[in-house]
């Protein structure tokens, strides 16, 4: 993969992205047979592994790339520069998995950001003040003064609005942490067996006491367009679009689409440090949080392995998987086999498809994995100054630790983007959600320079039914900066190199699907007990001893380490059973 290398008037040089960075692979030789084999060396995958060898299963882990972490990876894309290459932010690894893989002890360091959203405005500043910002953090009283600039109305509003959406993503918490509940169980089999099942009710019941009388509440948030809540709530037109960016973020649909309220739901109920709904930076990239695990997971007994390819699951003459064989011929066998791979990978390109029944196969197809992103990384050798909010002499105010939101000053911004993209054309005006962590972390970048994550919206998978190619690429980047220029005069000067990942980069390098960051959409039909399909979301496959231990499983992407100790409890579960 390329990556150009500019000085602002235009190419320099190009450079090969140079991916240096700590690997966790096991200095033990792979051996011919264990109790446990995952493919895919991704957090949920590393999670699975730590459990099932704390469940005394000897487990190995074989990771295809040369580097550990799956999407959430530290890459050095150019010398000296630090990226956190996909994910980009931490917030909802589960407290649990935190504290009892030990990860802090196993060196996770997280930077709390606060305040956490600026958006700033393209607009004239009057009697020559600067254009006007909305930023918000932790700090009700302030979220309120900043607010006011707007609508008093909105002002007063917003402390009831944040009190409702934490009560609401509070009582989805207890879902987070337990698999969907057993159906077949709960409905079929002997007494015995449908009274061991209930237990599976307990977490949905427990999140329906939480809700009490805000039920219908919450069921109108997970349903409706997230614009039919927010106009009940605000008037102010850059509150509501700063708020409708987290209902839309990730995902190929639009603040008027019915479902966009459960995107934001899920992107409000993480924690961190005990703070809810708090995102972070961690210390040294996103990769930081993958090696905090494998070296939890290893200090258990887990082997790991990079560069290990996999290209096939090994099913036995009983129709059980026996273990996997690698691209290069080597057979390795277990008695069960996790899949950190999307649903898609695990069972079109890495299990036999004679295996598998064509109705099954046809369900599998039909998994929407639609992704509207391009994610560009830049290397730049000053720090964006905003017009909206000027800092001297190159130092960081606090608005530089935000996510950035560009290009969301109003809903309507977000509409024509999503409708361009689903139109066959990147955005002309994409939404653009910039983050510095090198701001925070002085460990990503050399001193004066900075680490620049752009997560951009709307762009399609296929331009007008064709391949992306490196001068649509090249053109898109062009277009971002250019926004972003005008937010902040001088941002094109300052770039050293950029690293720009449409969604068929995404798939290609990361094997997301689609270029899918959450392993398939986070749309109703795909959630809880339909996630990925509703034959699959007890984690279990349809042949025996082959299972799904990532994001796109329940609870979904992003929901760090959840899928993955849900899957180790299942197969502990089956195995204790025969």
């Amino acid at each position: 993969m390329a990556a150009a290398v500019w000085n602002g008037r235009g190419r320099r040089a190009v450079a090969v992205v140079r991916t240096v960075t700590r690997s966790r692979s096991s200095h033990t030789a792979l051996k011919s047979q264990y109790d446990a084999l995952v493919i895919g060396g991704g957090h949920n995958g590393l999670v699975a592994a730590a459990y099932l060898q704390k469940g005394g299963l000897k487990t190995a882990v074989l990771e295809r790339r040369h580097v550990l972490g799956g999407a959430a990876v530290t890459e050095e894309i150019f010398p000296g520069f630090l990226f956190s290459r996909c994910s980009y932010l931490l917030s909802l690894l589960r407290p649990h998995i935190c504290a009892d893989l030990e990860l802090k002890k196993h060196g996770l360091k997280v930077y709390l950001r606060d305040p956490h959203a600026f958006t700033p405005l393209l607009e004239e500043g009057v009697s020559g003040a600067p254009p006007r910002s909305l930023t918000l953090g932790s700090d009700l009283a302030m979220n309120q003064m900043e607010i006011g600039k707007f609508s008093q109305k909105d002002a007063k509003a917003f402390p009831d609005f944040v009190a409702h959406l934490e009560k609401l993503a509070g009582a989805i918490h207890p879902l987070l942490d337990a698999s969907p509940v057993d159906i077949p169980g709960v409905t079929t089999g002997s007494l015995r067996k449908r009274l061991a099942s209930a237990k599976t009710l307990m977490p949905i019941v427990k999140c329906g006491l939480k809700l009490g009388r805000n039920i219908p509440d919450f069921y109108e948030i997970i349903t409706a367009p997230i614009m039919k809540i927010l106009n009940r709530w605000f008037e102010s037109e850059p509150l509501r679009a700063t708020l409708a960016t987290d209902a839309v973020i990730g995902a190929m649909t639009s603040p008027s689409n019915p479902g966009s309220g459960y995107v934001l739901l899920h992107h409000v109920m993480g924690e961190l440090e005990k703070e809810k709904g708090a995102w972070g930076y961690v210390e040294g990239g996103m990769g930081g949080v993958s090696q905090a695990i494998a070296s939890s997971a290893q200090s258990y007994g887990v082997d790991i392995f990079t560069e290990k390819d996999v290209g096939q699951v090994l099913i036995g003459s009983d129709g059980a998987a026996k273990g996997v064989v690698l691209k290069d011929g080597t057979e390795i066998h277990s008695k069960v086999v996790l899949s950190n791979a999307t649903p898609h990978v695990t069972f079109k390109n890495l299990t036999p498809q004679a295996a598998l029944s064509p109705e099954f196969i046809k369900a599998i197809d039909q998994i929407d994995y639609t992704s509207p992103v391009t994610k560009i990384n830049v290397a730049v050798d000053k720090l964006p100054n905003f017009l909206a909010s000027p800092t001297p002499d190159d130092k960081p105010g606090p608005h530089h630790q935000c996510s950035i939101h560009l290009n969301c000053e109003s809903v309507e911004l977000l509409e024509t983007a999503y409708k361009e993209a689903i139109n066959g054309h990147p955005s002309a005006r994409p939404m653009l959600e910039m983050t510095i962590p090198s701001v925070l972390d002085p460990t990503l970048a050399p001193p004066g320079c900075h680490t620049v994550s752009l997560f951009t919206q709307f762009t399609p998978y296929h331009i007008e039914g064709r391949e992306w190619t490196d001068q649509d690429r090249e053109a898109y980047a062009d277009t971002v900066f250019d926004w972003v220029e005008q937010y902040a005069p001088g941002f094109k000067k300052s770039v050293v190199g950029r690293d720009i990942l449409a969604p068929p980069d995404l798939e290609r390098i990361f094997g997301l699907t689609g270029g899918n960051i959450f392993h398939g959409s986070m749309s109703l039909d795909q959630l809880y007990l339909a996630r990925p399909l509703p034959s699959l979301s007890d984690y279990r496959s349809p042949i025996k001893g082959l299972y799904l231990c990532g994001s796109g499983s329940h609870p979904g992407g992003g929901v760090m380490g959840s899928p993955g100790w849900n899957a180790a409890l299942a197969v502990m579960a089956d195995l204790k059973r025969r």
